[in-house]
């Protein structure tokens, strides 16, 4: 907590933040100054991927620099995550500590919810770490309903060449977007 008498001046921000989709210019500024640095190349294969049509990389651009991102898979994947069809898979969704709880997130959701009803997709899913309660609250909130736990191991290779494995227990959520026809 900081003490009234060190605070030396106080301003108010008020600014627009835009959703859009990723450009290459975007890919390394994910990076956040290093804090992402090690997932630098599955930004460039998820870039890759929404090239070919199978992801969407979603900004949160302030000023023209992303302060949040979604990706969202739309083919290739485990079919209870993702078939390419009706079901699509929202995942690595961060939003910078400073603008946490101001709507960014929530924002990115419901435009990747949007982007996929004009597909025709019907339901998305997202995971997420068992002890990120706030994250989970979020996706509560927003009408996703846990329908699994995932074991979440996954893998992924820095920059530097160097293998990772993370294992991170994980509820996995749905949402149905729309009623079948």
């Amino acid at each position: 907590m900081v003490d009234e008498q060190t605070v030396l001046a106080t301003l108010q921000l008020n600014a627009d933040v835009v959703i859009r989709l990723a450009t290459d210019e975007d890919i390394p500024a994910l990076e956040w100054g290093g804090e992402f640095w090690q997932l630098r190349t599955r930004f460039e294969q998820a870039f890759a991927e929404q090239q070919a049509g199978n992801r969407l990389i979603l900004i949160a651009a302030l000023n023209n620099y992303p302060v949040g991102r979604l990706i969202v898979q739309l083919a290739h994947g485990s079919p209870n995550y993702v078939n390419g069809a009706s079901r699509a898979y929202l995942y690595s969704l961060h939003v910078m500590k400073p603008l946490r709880r101001q709507g960014i997130g929530t924002a990115l959701i419901e435009t990747a919810e949007a982007l996929l009803i004009e597909r025709g997709y019907r339901w998305a899913t997202i995971a997420v770490a068992k002890d990120n309660a706030e994250a989970l609250d979020l996706y509560q909130r927003l009408g996703y309903r846990i329908f699994r736990e995932d074991p979440g191991r996954w893998s992924y290779t820095d920059p530097a060449g160097k293998e990772h494995l993370v294992d991170e227990p994980s509820w996995v959520l749905q949402k149905r977007l729309r009623r079948e026809r």
